[in-house]
Protein backbone atom coordinates (compact mmCIF):
# COMPACT_ATOMS: atom_id res chain seq x y z
CA UNK A 1 0.00 0.00 0.00
CA UNK A 2 2.54 2.71 0.99
CA UNK A 3 4.10 1.80 -2.39
CA UNK A 4 0.88 2.63 -4.15
CA UNK A 5 0.57 5.80 -1.79
CA UNK A 6 4.12 6.97 -2.98
CA UNK A 7 3.27 6.43 -6.36
CA UNK A 8 0.20 8.34 -6.70
CA UNK A 9 1.85 11.53 -4.86
CA UNK A 10 4.86 10.94 -7.31
CA UNK A 11 2.50 11.47 -10.20
CA UNK A 12 0.54 14.31 -8.28
CA UNK A 13 3.83 16.16 -7.91
CA UNK A 14 5.13 16.28 -11.42
CA UNK A 15 1.71 17.53 -12.38
CA UNK A 16 1.56 19.87 -10.03
CA UNK A 17 4.89 21.07 -11.93
CA UNK A 18 3.32 20.99 -15.32
CA UNK A 19 0.56 23.55 -14.32
CA UNK A 20 2.43 25.58 -12.13
CA UNK A 21 6.14 25.43 -12.09
CA UNK A 22 8.58 24.83 -15.17
CA UNK A 23 7.13 22.41 -17.22
CA UNK A 24 8.85 19.67 -19.37
CA UNK A 25 8.38 21.02 -23.20
CA UNK A 26 5.88 18.40 -24.97
CA UNK A 27 7.33 19.89 -28.08
CA UNK A 28 9.97 22.17 -29.15
CA UNK A 29 7.73 23.51 -31.94
CA UNK A 30 5.06 24.61 -29.85
CA UNK A 31 3.73 27.77 -30.65
CA UNK A 32 3.49 30.64 -28.54
CA UNK A 33 0.86 33.54 -28.06
CA UNK A 34 3.29 35.77 -30.60
CA UNK A 35 3.34 32.94 -33.21
CA UNK A 36 -0.19 32.31 -33.30
CA UNK A 37 -0.78 36.48 -33.62
CA UNK A 38 2.04 35.96 -36.76
CA UNK A 39 -0.16 33.90 -38.27
CA UNK A 40 -3.69 35.58 -37.48
CA UNK A 41 -1.91 38.78 -39.11
CA UNK A 42 -1.27 36.70 -42.44
CA UNK A 43 -4.50 34.28 -42.26
CA UNK A 44 -7.40 35.84 -40.66
CA UNK A 45 -10.02 36.67 -43.06
CA UNK A 46 -12.02 39.34 -41.01
CA UNK A 47 -8.67 41.39 -40.56
CA UNK A 48 -7.92 41.40 -44.04
CA UNK A 49 -11.56 42.41 -44.96
CA UNK A 50 -10.96 45.22 -42.54
CA UNK A 51 -7.36 46.31 -44.35
CA UNK A 52 -8.76 46.15 -47.75
CA UNK A 53 -11.46 48.15 -46.85
CA UNK A 54 -8.96 50.56 -44.89
CA UNK A 55 -7.29 50.67 -48.17
CA UNK A 56 -10.47 51.67 -50.16
CA UNK A 57 -11.13 54.29 -47.89
CA UNK A 58 -7.90 56.12 -48.56
CA UNK A 59 -9.39 57.14 -52.07
CA UNK A 60 -11.79 59.08 -50.34
CA UNK A 61 -9.64 62.06 -49.78
CA UNK A 62 -8.65 62.29 -53.19
CA UNK A 63 -12.58 62.14 -54.43
CA UNK A 64 -13.22 64.82 -52.15
CA UNK A 65 -10.52 66.66 -53.57
CA UNK A 66 -11.56 66.44 -57.14
CA UNK A 67 -14.69 68.28 -56.11
CA UNK A 68 -12.49 71.39 -56.00
CA UNK A 69 -10.30 70.88 -59.19
CA UNK A 70 -11.15 71.72 -62.71
CA UNK A 71 -12.82 69.45 -64.67
CA UNK A 72 -11.90 69.02 -68.49
CA UNK A 73 -13.79 67.48 -71.21
CA UNK A 74 -12.54 65.75 -75.17
CA UNK A 75 -15.20 65.01 -77.44
CA UNK A 76 -14.40 64.19 -81.03
CA UNK A 77 -16.81 63.25 -84.31
CA UNK A 78 -16.21 62.37 -87.72
CA UNK A 79 -18.62 61.54 -89.78
CA UNK A 80 -19.63 61.22 -93.35
CA UNK A 81 -22.96 62.70 -95.05
CA UNK A 82 -24.48 62.19 -98.09
CA UNK A 83 -26.98 65.23 -98.96
CA UNK A 84 -29.37 64.41 -101.91
CA UNK A 85 -30.99 67.59 -103.12
CA UNK A 86 -32.92 68.51 -106.52
CA UNK A 87 -30.52 71.01 -107.42
CA UNK A 88 -28.37 68.43 -108.94
CA UNK A 89 -26.39 65.38 -108.10
CA UNK A 90 -25.84 64.00 -104.65
CA UNK A 91 -23.18 65.63 -102.14
CA UNK A 92 -20.12 63.69 -99.79
CA UNK A 93 -19.50 66.12 -96.57
CA UNK A 94 -16.94 64.89 -94.29
CA UNK A 95 -17.47 66.40 -91.30
CA UNK A 96 -15.32 66.20 -88.47
CA UNK A 97 -14.75 68.19 -85.38
CA UNK A 98 -13.01 68.65 -82.01
CA UNK A 99 -14.53 70.00 -79.14
CA UNK A 100 -12.37 70.60 -75.34
CA UNK A 101 -14.58 72.44 -72.85
CA UNK A 102 -13.19 72.85 -69.67
CA UNK A 103 -14.75 73.98 -65.47
CA UNK A 104 -13.26 75.38 -63.24
CA UNK A 105 -15.01 75.69 -59.67
CA UNK A 106 -14.92 78.91 -58.28
CA UNK A 107 -17.43 79.31 -55.47
CA UNK A 108 -19.20 75.76 -54.70
CA UNK A 109 -19.95 75.49 -50.71
CA UNK A 110 -21.08 71.80 -51.28
CA UNK A 111 -17.69 70.73 -53.15
CA UNK A 112 -16.08 72.28 -49.99
CA UNK A 113 -17.40 70.58 -47.69
CA UNK A 114 -17.64 67.08 -49.62
CA UNK A 115 -13.47 67.49 -49.24
CA UNK A 116 -14.33 68.49 -45.56
CA UNK A 117 -15.78 65.10 -45.28
CA UNK A 118 -13.88 62.90 -46.87
CA UNK A 119 -11.10 63.47 -44.67
CA UNK A 120 -13.26 63.07 -41.67
CA UNK A 121 -14.30 59.70 -42.92
CA UNK A 122 -10.24 59.13 -44.00
CA UNK A 123 -9.89 59.79 -39.91
CA UNK A 124 -12.72 57.40 -39.40
CA UNK A 125 -11.55 54.42 -40.86
CA UNK A 126 -8.18 54.93 -39.58
CA UNK A 127 -9.64 54.26 -36.52
CA UNK A 128 -11.77 51.40 -37.68
CA UNK A 129 -9.15 49.86 -38.95
CA UNK A 130 -6.64 50.12 -35.44
CA UNK A 131 -10.25 48.36 -33.66
CA UNK A 132 -10.15 45.54 -35.96
CA UNK A 133 -5.94 45.38 -35.31
CA UNK A 134 -7.12 45.54 -31.64
CA UNK A 135 -9.93 42.57 -32.06
CA UNK A 136 -7.36 40.57 -33.92
CA UNK A 137 -5.47 40.88 -30.70
CA UNK A 138 -8.46 40.25 -28.64
CA UNK A 139 -9.46 37.17 -30.73
CA UNK A 140 -6.27 35.25 -30.88
CA UNK A 141 -5.61 35.74 -27.35
CA UNK A 142 -9.00 34.47 -26.45
CA UNK A 143 -9.13 31.59 -28.68
CA UNK A 144 -5.42 30.77 -27.48
CA UNK A 145 -6.23 30.67 -24.04
CA UNK A 146 -9.75 28.98 -24.40
CA UNK A 147 -7.64 26.04 -25.83
CA UNK A 148 -4.97 26.41 -22.95
CA UNK A 149 -8.37 25.88 -20.60
CA UNK A 150 -9.41 22.94 -22.40
CA UNK A 151 -5.89 21.61 -22.40
CA UNK A 152 -5.93 21.95 -18.29
CA UNK A 153 -9.45 20.41 -18.39
CA UNK A 154 -7.82 17.26 -20.41
CA UNK A 155 -4.82 16.71 -18.37
CA UNK A 156 -6.94 17.18 -15.23
CA UNK A 157 -9.27 14.85 -15.87
CA UNK A 158 -6.81 12.34 -17.18
CA UNK A 159 -4.70 12.31 -14.20
CA UNK A 160 -7.47 12.09 -11.52
CA UNK A 161 -8.59 9.62 -13.82
CA UNK A 162 -5.13 8.23 -13.21
CA UNK A 163 -5.39 8.70 -9.29
CA UNK A 164 -8.85 6.75 -8.69
CA UNK A 165 -8.04 4.06 -10.96
CA UNK A 166 -4.58 3.51 -8.59
CA UNK A 167 -6.94 4.06 -5.58
CA UNK A 168 -9.75 1.29 -7.06
CA UNK A 169 -6.82 -1.03 -7.86
CA UNK A 170 -6.22 -0.68 -3.95
CA UNK A 171 -9.47 -0.77 -2.35
CA UNK A 172 -10.19 -3.84 -4.99
CA UNK A 173 -6.90 -5.72 -2.88
CA UNK A 174 -8.01 -4.16 0.37
CA UNK A 175 -11.37 -6.11 -0.36
CA UNK A 176 -10.11 -9.07 -1.62
CA UNK A 177 -7.83 -9.58 1.25
CA UNK A 178 -10.45 -8.60 3.74
CA UNK A 179 -8.78 -5.67 5.12
CA UNK A 180 -11.69 -3.01 3.18
CA UNK A 181 -15.82 -3.64 2.88
CA UNK A 182 -17.56 -3.66 -0.66
CA UNK A 183 -18.29 0.24 -0.12
CA UNK A 184 -14.64 1.41 -0.20
CA UNK A 185 -14.80 -0.62 -3.92
CA UNK A 186 -17.79 0.92 -5.10
CA UNK A 187 -17.15 4.61 -4.31
CA UNK A 188 -13.94 4.39 -5.95
CA UNK A 189 -15.66 2.61 -8.84
CA UNK A 190 -18.36 5.08 -8.85
CA UNK A 191 -15.63 8.11 -9.50
CA UNK A 192 -13.55 6.56 -11.85
CA UNK A 193 -16.68 6.05 -14.20
CA UNK A 194 -17.39 9.43 -13.80
CA UNK A 195 -13.88 10.61 -14.28
CA UNK A 196 -14.04 8.66 -18.20
CA UNK A 197 -17.27 10.67 -18.65
CA UNK A 198 -15.61 13.92 -17.60
CA UNK A 199 -12.58 13.23 -19.69
CA UNK A 200 -14.30 12.16 -23.02
CA UNK A 201 -16.60 15.46 -22.20
CA UNK A 202 -13.13 17.61 -21.52
CA UNK A 203 -10.95 16.05 -24.87
CA UNK A 204 -14.37 17.42 -26.88
CA UNK A 205 -13.97 20.64 -25.46
CA UNK A 206 -10.72 20.71 -26.04
CA UNK A 207 -11.31 19.81 -30.27
CA UNK A 208 -13.80 22.56 -30.70
CA UNK A 209 -11.99 25.64 -29.14
CA UNK A 210 -9.02 24.20 -31.18
CA UNK A 211 -11.31 24.43 -34.21
CA UNK A 212 -11.92 28.11 -33.07
CA UNK A 213 -8.77 28.67 -33.28
CA UNK A 214 -8.21 27.17 -36.54
CA UNK A 215 -10.66 29.85 -38.14
CA UNK A 216 -8.43 32.38 -37.54
CA UNK A 217 -5.09 30.83 -38.51
CA UNK A 218 -6.14 28.62 -40.98
CA UNK A 219 -4.55 25.36 -39.62
CA UNK A 220 -5.08 23.06 -36.93
CA UNK A 221 -2.96 24.18 -34.18
CA UNK A 222 -1.27 20.81 -32.98
CA UNK A 223 0.63 22.20 -30.14
CA UNK A 224 0.17 25.51 -28.23
CA UNK A 225 3.01 26.43 -25.71
CA UNK A 226 1.65 26.14 -21.95
CA UNK A 227 1.96 28.43 -19.00
CA UNK A 228 5.09 27.93 -17.71
CA UNK A 229 5.08 29.69 -14.27
CA UNK A 230 2.17 31.30 -12.56
CA UNK A 231 3.48 33.95 -10.45
CA UNK A 232 2.38 36.22 -7.80
CA UNK A 233 4.51 39.12 -8.23
CA UNK A 234 2.12 40.37 -10.78
CA UNK A 235 3.17 43.51 -12.80
CA UNK A 236 1.71 46.59 -12.09
CA UNK A 237 -0.59 48.77 -14.39
CA UNK A 238 0.58 51.49 -16.36
CA UNK A 239 -2.04 53.56 -14.35
CA UNK A 240 -2.96 53.47 -10.96
CA UNK A 241 -6.10 54.30 -10.61
CA UNK A 242 -9.43 53.75 -12.12
CA UNK A 243 -10.34 57.25 -12.59
CA UNK A 244 -6.95 57.53 -14.69
CA UNK A 245 -8.21 54.59 -17.12
CA UNK A 246 -11.30 56.30 -17.15
CA UNK A 247 -9.84 59.65 -18.06
CA UNK A 248 -7.35 58.07 -20.73
CA UNK A 249 -10.19 56.19 -22.22
CA UNK A 250 -12.17 59.04 -22.85
CA UNK A 251 -9.09 60.66 -24.95
CA UNK A 252 -8.31 57.53 -26.89
CA UNK A 253 -10.32 55.10 -27.19
CA UNK A 254 -11.16 54.22 -30.92
CA UNK A 255 -14.41 53.11 -31.14
CA UNK A 256 -15.49 56.58 -29.42
CA UNK A 257 -13.15 58.28 -31.96
CA UNK A 258 -15.48 56.24 -34.57
CA UNK A 259 -18.45 57.80 -33.17
CA UNK A 260 -17.06 61.57 -33.09
CA UNK A 261 -16.04 61.29 -36.48
CA UNK A 262 -19.57 59.91 -37.25
CA UNK A 263 -21.51 62.56 -35.91
CA UNK A 264 -18.73 65.53 -37.25
CA UNK A 265 -19.64 63.71 -41.10
CA UNK A 266 -23.36 64.61 -39.44
CA UNK A 267 -22.71 68.20 -38.52
CA UNK A 268 -21.25 68.66 -42.14
CA UNK A 269 -24.04 67.07 -44.01
CA UNK A 270 -26.22 69.51 -42.59
CA UNK A 271 -24.09 72.02 -43.30
CA UNK A 272 -23.85 70.40 -47.11
CA UNK A 273 -27.82 70.53 -47.19
CA UNK A 274 -28.06 74.11 -46.23
CA UNK A 275 -25.02 75.04 -48.87
CA UNK A 276 -27.98 73.32 -51.74
CA UNK A 277 -29.60 77.25 -51.65
CA UNK A 278 -26.71 78.89 -51.90
CA UNK A 279 -25.40 79.91 -55.92
CA UNK A 280 -22.72 78.39 -57.60
CA UNK A 281 -19.85 80.79 -59.42
CA UNK A 282 -17.59 78.39 -62.04
CA UNK A 283 -14.95 79.52 -64.72
CA UNK A 284 -15.88 78.01 -68.00
CA UNK A 285 -14.13 77.92 -71.18
CA UNK A 286 -14.13 76.01 -74.46
CA UNK A 287 -12.66 75.46 -77.82
CA UNK A 288 -13.92 74.24 -80.55
CA UNK A 289 -12.75 73.19 -84.12
CA UNK A 290 -15.07 71.72 -86.75
CA UNK A 291 -15.13 71.03 -90.37
CA UNK A 292 -18.48 70.66 -92.94
CA UNK A 293 -20.82 72.42 -90.56
CA UNK A 294 -24.27 72.97 -91.72
CA UNK A 295 -23.82 70.82 -94.63
CA UNK A 296 -26.73 68.80 -94.20
CA UNK A 297 -28.80 71.68 -94.39
CA UNK A 298 -27.41 73.48 -97.05
CA UNK A 299 -25.90 70.97 -99.24
CA UNK A 300 -22.00 72.55 -98.37
CA UNK A 301 -20.61 72.57 -95.15
CA UNK A 302 -18.08 75.56 -93.50
CA UNK A 303 -15.40 75.06 -91.65
CA UNK A 304 -16.38 76.36 -87.94
CA UNK A 305 -13.61 77.44 -85.26
CA UNK A 306 -14.97 79.09 -82.06
CA UNK A 307 -13.32 79.85 -78.62
CA UNK A 308 -14.98 80.89 -75.27
CA UNK A 309 -14.47 81.69 -71.90
CA UNK A 310 -16.38 83.26 -68.92
CA UNK A 311 -17.95 82.85 -65.79
CA UNK A 312 -21.18 81.00 -65.27
CA UNK A 313 -23.41 81.58 -62.15
CA UNK A 314 -26.09 79.24 -60.66
CA UNK A 315 -28.84 80.61 -58.68
CA UNK A 316 -31.03 78.04 -57.40
CA UNK A 317 -34.66 79.17 -56.64
CA UNK A 318 -37.01 76.44 -56.05
CA UNK A 319 -36.68 72.60 -55.74
CA UNK A 320 -39.90 71.63 -54.84
CA UNK A 321 -38.98 71.66 -51.23
CA UNK A 322 -36.51 68.55 -51.64
CA UNK A 323 -33.93 70.82 -50.31
CA UNK A 324 -35.66 71.74 -47.21
CA UNK A 325 -36.70 68.10 -46.40
CA UNK A 326 -33.19 67.39 -47.27
CA UNK A 327 -31.86 69.71 -43.95
CA UNK A 328 -34.36 68.31 -42.16
CA UNK A 329 -33.35 64.94 -42.44
CA UNK A 330 -29.81 65.94 -42.25
CA UNK A 331 -30.87 67.69 -38.77
CA UNK A 332 -32.39 64.93 -37.26
CA UNK A 333 -29.48 62.55 -38.00
CA UNK A 334 -27.32 64.87 -36.49
CA UNK A 335 -29.43 64.70 -33.11
CA UNK A 336 -28.85 60.33 -33.38
CA UNK A 337 -25.43 60.72 -33.97
CA UNK A 338 -25.52 63.26 -31.11
CA UNK A 339 -27.42 60.75 -28.77
CA UNK A 340 -24.66 58.04 -30.43
CA UNK A 341 -21.62 59.47 -29.34
CA UNK A 342 -22.99 60.35 -26.12
CA UNK A 343 -24.06 56.43 -25.35
CA UNK A 344 -20.86 55.08 -26.44
CA UNK A 345 -18.56 57.38 -24.19
CA UNK A 346 -20.98 56.52 -21.44
CA UNK A 347 -20.06 52.54 -22.54
CA UNK A 348 -16.74 53.60 -22.64
CA UNK A 349 -16.20 54.82 -19.33
CA UNK A 350 -18.00 51.66 -17.67
CA UNK A 351 -15.88 49.39 -19.99
CA UNK A 352 -12.96 50.84 -18.41
CA UNK A 353 -14.06 50.50 -15.19
CA UNK A 354 -15.26 46.77 -15.37
CA UNK A 355 -12.41 45.87 -17.15
CA UNK A 356 -9.96 47.79 -14.15
CA UNK A 357 -11.62 45.85 -11.50
CA UNK A 358 -11.41 42.52 -13.35
CA UNK A 359 -7.89 42.99 -13.52
CA UNK A 360 -7.68 44.19 -9.77
CA UNK A 361 -9.64 41.31 -8.78
CA UNK A 362 -7.78 38.63 -11.04
CA UNK A 363 -5.09 39.96 -9.41
CA UNK A 364 -6.50 38.90 -6.09
CA UNK A 365 -7.77 35.86 -7.36
CA UNK A 366 -5.05 34.72 -8.39
CA UNK A 367 -3.21 35.11 -5.28
CA UNK A 368 -5.59 33.23 -3.33
CA UNK A 369 -6.07 30.50 -5.74
CA UNK A 370 -2.07 30.05 -5.81
CA UNK A 371 -2.13 29.94 -1.98
CA UNK A 372 -5.22 27.27 -2.01
CA UNK A 373 -3.28 25.11 -4.36
CA UNK A 374 -0.20 24.54 -1.96
CA UNK A 375 -2.75 24.26 0.94
CA UNK A 376 -4.43 21.57 -1.06
CA UNK A 377 -1.10 20.01 -1.79
CA UNK A 378 -0.58 20.12 1.94
CA UNK A 379 -3.74 18.29 2.66
CA UNK A 380 -3.40 15.81 0.23
CA UNK A 381 -0.45 14.87 1.74
CA UNK A 382 -1.62 14.85 4.90
CA UNK A 383 -4.79 12.82 4.06
CA UNK A 384 -2.78 9.83 2.25
CA UNK A 385 -0.24 9.88 5.36
CA UNK A 386 -3.39 10.05 7.83
CA UNK A 387 -4.81 6.53 5.25
CA UNK A 388 -1.03 4.63 5.94
CA UNK A 389 -1.69 4.90 9.93
CA UNK A 390 -5.50 3.86 9.29
CA UNK A 391 -6.73 7.25 10.22
CA UNK A 392 -8.46 7.97 6.89
CA UNK A 393 -10.01 6.43 4.36
CA UNK A 394 -10.41 5.99 0.61
CA UNK A 395 -12.53 8.48 0.23
CA UNK A 396 -11.05 10.94 2.26
CA UNK A 397 -8.25 10.90 -0.63
CA UNK A 398 -10.37 10.82 -3.01
CA UNK A 399 -12.01 13.63 -2.20
CA UNK A 400 -8.46 15.36 -1.34
CA UNK A 401 -7.51 14.67 -4.85
CA UNK A 402 -10.52 16.08 -6.48
CA UNK A 403 -10.19 19.25 -4.12
CA UNK A 404 -6.72 19.85 -5.74
CA UNK A 405 -7.37 18.98 -9.13
CA UNK A 406 -10.04 21.48 -8.84
CA UNK A 407 -7.07 24.54 -7.17
CA UNK A 408 -4.97 23.81 -10.17
CA UNK A 409 -7.77 24.18 -12.87
CA UNK A 410 -8.97 27.23 -10.93
CA UNK A 411 -5.94 28.55 -10.77
CA UNK A 412 -4.79 28.43 -14.65
CA UNK A 413 -8.01 29.17 -15.83
CA UNK A 414 -7.85 31.97 -13.31
CA UNK A 415 -4.57 33.74 -14.66
CA UNK A 416 -5.92 33.46 -18.20
CA UNK A 417 -8.79 35.14 -17.58
CA UNK A 418 -6.62 37.83 -15.98
CA UNK A 419 -4.16 38.12 -18.46
CA UNK A 420 -7.38 38.77 -20.94
CA UNK A 421 -8.72 41.57 -18.64
CA UNK A 422 -5.36 43.20 -19.02
CA UNK A 423 -5.51 43.06 -22.91
CA UNK A 424 -9.34 44.28 -22.68
CA UNK A 425 -8.38 46.74 -20.00
CA UNK A 426 -5.66 48.25 -22.72
CA UNK A 427 -8.04 48.05 -25.73
CA UNK A 428 -10.42 50.25 -23.71
CA UNK A 429 -8.00 53.09 -23.31
CA UNK A 430 -6.88 52.90 -27.28
CA UNK A 431 -3.21 51.56 -26.12
CA UNK A 432 -3.78 47.95 -27.16
CA UNK A 433 -0.84 46.67 -30.16
CA UNK A 434 1.41 44.13 -30.30
CA UNK A 435 3.56 45.55 -27.50
CA UNK A 436 1.52 45.00 -24.79
CA UNK A 437 0.65 41.35 -26.65
CA UNK A 438 4.29 40.72 -26.15
CA UNK A 439 4.35 41.56 -22.20
CA UNK A 440 1.41 38.92 -22.19
CA UNK A 441 3.12 36.65 -23.74
CA UNK A 442 6.53 37.22 -21.73
CA UNK A 443 3.98 36.48 -18.31
CA UNK A 444 2.49 33.23 -20.21
CA UNK A 445 6.16 32.36 -20.37
CA UNK A 446 7.39 33.06 -16.79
Amino acid sequence: MIKVLRNAVLSLFFFMLLLTGTTISTSLSAANLMDIYQEALEKDAQYQSARATYQAAQEKTAQGRAGLLPNINLSAIRQTQEVDTTLGPAVTIQNRGVTISATQPLIRFENFIIYSQAKTEVSRAESEFVVAAQDLILRVAQAYFDVLDAQVDVEVAGAQKEAILKQLEQAQRNFEVGVATIVDTNEAQARFDLTISQEIAAQNALEVRKRTLQGIINRFPEQLARTHKISTDLPALRYGSMEEWVIVAEEKNFALKIQQAAYELASKEVKKMYSLHYPTVDLVAQYSDQTGVGGAITGRGIDLTSKSIGLQLNLPLFQGGGTQSRVREALANQERARHDLENIRRNTTIQARQQYLNVTNGIAQVKALKQALISSQTQLDSTMLGQEVGVRTEVDVLNAQQQLYSARRDLAKAYHSYLMSRLRLSAEAGELDEDVLLQINAMLQG
